[in-house]
């Protein structure tokens, strides 16, 4: 059975050595510019070389994305970043403009080119048409389902990959190709600048009444009616490999350290487990379940996989993330058992926390005392970026990720 890769966002470069640590086969992210996420912190050319050598060293990859859909005022500026981009060698870059393809193509002729969701890619024959162009890798359109996906596999060269999200936020746009935040913006969402007015809540207003405004109700639930779920397929990871898929892609260049380490290990557990012993798989997937409740998500559904999906895929009621987990901090390291983190949230001394360490379940651990860098003993610290020495009950090493129930 072949085993899929887990392709894992990140924003910078820490979060970058979090994927990989927790499990990652592949990280995509994004420069200074051309990846449609332009409010990321994204990754210089110095950033970026970093994150090829860790994964180098980790036997993972690195894809960078430069999926916009480009203008003729951006050819001169992208031809430069590509010329760059060659130099620094990473393992795959994401493309939807066949203009910036053959660019691509023409200056970085060893480098893996994958063809994003952008290009709206749904049936085998778009598949065989990159595939004559080069493409190693097709990213499917998100409105496919399995058996679409396995019809494609069917037809396409054995050599050719199929890379699918398999998780995190859903458009209510076709593939991600969204005007809205353009029009009422002046922010293009194929430039990477979206403003998400899918989650907005949206009123009437009748030309020969100003002023009156009346609300656009779905149902009796509420008025939020292009806010769509999030997408969770870890409880069908069976499903995904029996339709011949080579990528698992989890969606959110925009997400934080805690959620990539939560979701990346979920998953990684997930396919390991199943790769194992598929009644393992079974098993562990309510534990699976839980892990990604904990980190910030909107309510979760299986998008196109099964068929269309009716009005379950959205959710009327409000706009917001469920959020019950906090991210404390990730240990850096271990002296005479006190554990230093840069703290990200306050907390108290006395706490009950968790402790997330890659390919196993996460243990409880209590704060028994809290340390300033001059090891004067804290109640608490209400400082984000604080650097603090952590005495636990629980024994900690470095790289784990520090979590505690409840809302920053």
């Amino acid at each position: 059975m072949k085993r899929p890769e887990l392709l894992m966002p990140a924003a910078e470069l820490n979060t970058l050595y979090t994927a990989i640590r927790f499990g990652a086969d592949a990280v995509y992210i994004g420069g200074e510019a051309f990846s449609l996420r332009a409010r990321a912190d994204n990754f210089t050319m110095d950033d970026m070389a970093k994150a090829v050598a860790f994964a180098n060293d980790h036997n993972a990859k690195v894809y960078v994305a430069a999926n916009i859909l480009a203008h003729d005022t951006d050819i001169e500026e992208i031809r430069t970043y590509f010329k760059e981009l060659s130099g620094i060698r990473p393992h795959g870059v994401i493309i939807s403009d066949p203009g910036v393809f053959m660019m691509a193509k023409e200056l970085m002729p060893d480098t893996e080119l994958h063809i994003s969701t952008q290009a709206n890619n749904t049936n085998h024959e778009t598949f065989n048409f990159w595939y004559a162009m080069g493409a190693k890798r097709v990213v499917a359109a998100r409105e496919l389902s399995l058996s679409e996906i396995s019809g494609i596999r069917s037809k396409i060269p054995a050599d050719m990959e199929i890379e699918v999200f398999v998780h995190g936020a859903m458009c209510i746009s076709y593939s991600g190709r969204c005007l809205l935040s353009s029009f009422l913006t002046g922010r293009d969402a194929n430039k990477g600048e979206c403003t998400h007015p899918c989650r907005w809540k949206y009123d009437l207003v009748e030309e020969t009444r100003p002023g009156e405004y009346f609300p656009v109700e779905e149902n009796e639930r509420g008025t939020f009616i292009l806010n769509s779920r999030d997408l969770r397929m870890v409880d069908h990871i069976d499903d995904l490999i029996d339709a011949g898929i080579d990528s698992f892609k989890v969606e959110g260049r925009m997400k934080s350290e805690l959620y990539v380490a939560t979701v990346a290990n979920a998953y990684r557990m997930a396919i390991d487990d199943y790769l194992a012993d598929p009644m393992l798989y079974k098993e562990n997937i309510p534990y699976y379940l839980e892990e990604l409740n904990k980190c910030t998500h909107r309510k979760y559904y299986t998008g196109f996989f099964y068929g269309r999906p009716g009005e379950e895929a959205l959710i009327y009621e409000n706009s917001t993330y469920e959020k019950d987990y906090v991210f404390l901090g990730r240990v850096e390291d271990v002296t005479d058992k006190k554990a230093l983190i840069h703290q990200k949230n306050k907390f108290y001394a006395g706490d009950d926390i968790e402790i997330l360490r890659p390919g196993k379940r996460f243990s409880d651990a209590s704060v028994l005392s809290m340390e300033d860098k001059d090891h004067k003993q804290l109640e608490s610290c209400p400082h984000p970026g604080q650097e603090i020495y952590l005495t636990l009950d629980n024994d900690a090493a470095a790289g784990d990720i520090l979590r505690k129930k409840g809302n920053a």
